[in-house]
């Protein structure tokens, strides 16, 4: 069966390494001798090699020559944060610090001209252009800079380039299809929804007696949301479901240029972000439909990238974008992404801090992938303590990860959503009146979203921190987290109860 799972193909398969005097090179004495940037390719097997090793890559760990290569190769943009805080409004001199560090831009680059690309209005974040080693190498010895690093600099196209993979809907998430749901995976509930058979082993349709998310709403991160799902649009608020909202934005800028401006909807050209929103939130209705696990709470989705890999300027904008602004809704008490990279990324970074200081509670895909990959672990921003890290385990285990889901300490929480039969989590289709399955960390994540609005919609007076702590309390492995799976697998009544 072809699910739509939350894919980081890597395409580790292409490791060919760096001569070993290129790799063992001192940093020093690289920016020193070596004049000439790295090429994509070399850039890439760098940041393999580290990754392959179990070590997270990290720009700001690398050489003043090997962040400027990757400037370089990355249409010469550079992501710059800067000051004490990610916060703006925490730093009073933040436009007095941004003026110093375009002046010394200028200065290294000898012009005055073309120089910023974007100031963001909430963080202490800037995008600019350049072009010399020199100039990285004295903004990195700035102590008001807190990271430079390359802002649209494509590892996995790279990377697809390099072993010979061709892209596909596989590889990033996407698909449009539609399939009929197996009788097995679903129960029937009032008036005629399908309830997935995930909901009985999480003693989620047993808690809608005391909750089913009203009152709160989700904040959506993702590809969009399908304009051919009326479930997800003008019939979002019937059946059972009636009295809630869904609000849908796009913040996603579709070019290769980085230049380029202006918004391509909030409709989802891809899929996942339609599957999410379907299994947080599909309404309770008689139409014979797959149902959400907070099926009464509201929902804003936010188009921020074109797919689940998190690759190129306008894909890491629209994110670090979303985030500032579903921190700055006061309406929006969760926040769920299911997308992510194999590295951080600081712009990404601080948006989700910025939102994390809103009081937001954030839940994150802990990664999926083919099967030779899920050595990766936890992915990024899933590692980040800020979120909360979800991952998929196979039915009636907590400790068993699916075919193609990421583990480790980061690890959070878990969901079931692979059975033995190999059916993942049912939810409604791309397309109006049709069904469809999915799988991965990114299902796993989305449901834990729609189980923290369950407990916050029952204790509306609460905290982020006590709907945390009573999530915990309610799953397998409290007090004591297991070493891969976090607090394992939520029992949803005894959460709500």
């Amino acid at each position: 069966m072809k699910t739509k799972v939350f894919c980081m193909l890597v395409a580790f398969l292409a490791f060919t390494s760096c001569s070993q005097d290129e790799l063992q090179t001192n940093p020093a004495e690289m920016q020193i001798t070596q004049t000439d940037p790295l090429t994509a390719k070399q850039i890439n097997e760098k940041i393999n090699e580290t990754i392959k090793t179990g070590k997270r890559f990290s720009w700001k760990e690398s050489s003043d020559h090997f962040v400027w290569s990757g400037i370089f190769q990355g249409n010469k943009l550079a992501s710059i944060g800067f000051g004490n805080s990610f916060d703006r409004s925490e730093t009073p001199d933040s436009k007095e610090i941004e003026n110093m560090i375009l002046q010394t831009i200028e200065k290294y680059e000898g012009k005055k001209d073309r120089i910023l690309l974007s100031s963001d209005e909430f963080l202490n974040q800037i995008d600019v252009v350049l072009e010399k080693q020199e100039t990285v190498i004295a903004l990195r010895k700035l102590k008001q800079i807190r990271y430079l690093e390359p802002a649209d600099y494509r590892y996995f196209e790279n990377e697809n380039k390099f072993s010979g993979a061709a892209k596909s809907s596989s590889s990033s998430g996407c698909g449009y299809e539609s399939l009929a749901l197996n009788a097995a995976d679903y129960t029937t509930v009032t008036p005629n929804a399908k309830a997935p058979w995930s909901f009985a082993k999480h003693n989620i349709t047993n808690a809608w007696s005391y909750s089913t998310g009203a009152g709160v709403t989700i904040g959506l991160i993702d590809s969009g949301v399908s304009s051919n799902q009326t479930l997800l649009g003008s019939s979002f608020n019937n059946g059972n479901s009636s009295g809630r909202t869904i609000s849908k934005n796009g913040v996603y800028v579709d070019s290769v240029w980085p230049w380029s401006t202006g918004f391509d909807g909030s409709d989802d050209k891809c899929g996942h972000g339609t599957s999410m929103a379907s299994a947080m939130a599909a309404p309770r209705n008689n139409q014979g439909q797959p149902v959400g696990v907070a099926y009464n709470a509201n929902l804003i989705s936010y188009r921020a990238a074109s797919n689940v890999v998190l690759d190129g300027y306008h894909e890491q904008n629209g994110v670090k974008t979303a985030f500032t602004n579903l921190g700055n809704t006061a309406s929006v008490k969760i926040i769920s992404m299911s997308m992510g990279h194999v590295f951080s990324v600081g712009k990404i970074e601080d948006g989700v801090k910025y939102a994390y200081s809103k009081g937001k509670l954030i839940f994150c895909a802990g990664g999926t992938s083919t099967s030779f990959t899920t050595f990766v672990g936890v992915i990024f921003p899933a590692w980040m303590p800020e979120t909360q890290a979800v991952t998929g385990v196979k039915e009636n285990t907590s400790n068993q990860k699916c075919d193609v889901c990421h583990s480790g300490e980061e690890i959070d929480f878990t969901y079931q959503m692979e059975r033995a039969s190999g059916s993942n989590i049912p939810v409604l289709s791309y397309y109006n009146g049709q069904t469809d399955y999915v799988g991965g960390s990114s299902v796993a994540t989305a449901s834990t979203a729609g189980i923290a609005a369950l407990v916050w919609s029952k204790n509306p007076s609460w905290t982020r921190d006590q709907v945390l702590n009573k999530m915990r309390q309610s799953a397998t492995y409290y007090p004591t987290k297991n070493a891969d799976y976090g607090y394992g697998n939520i029992n949803v009544l005894q959460a709500v109860q």
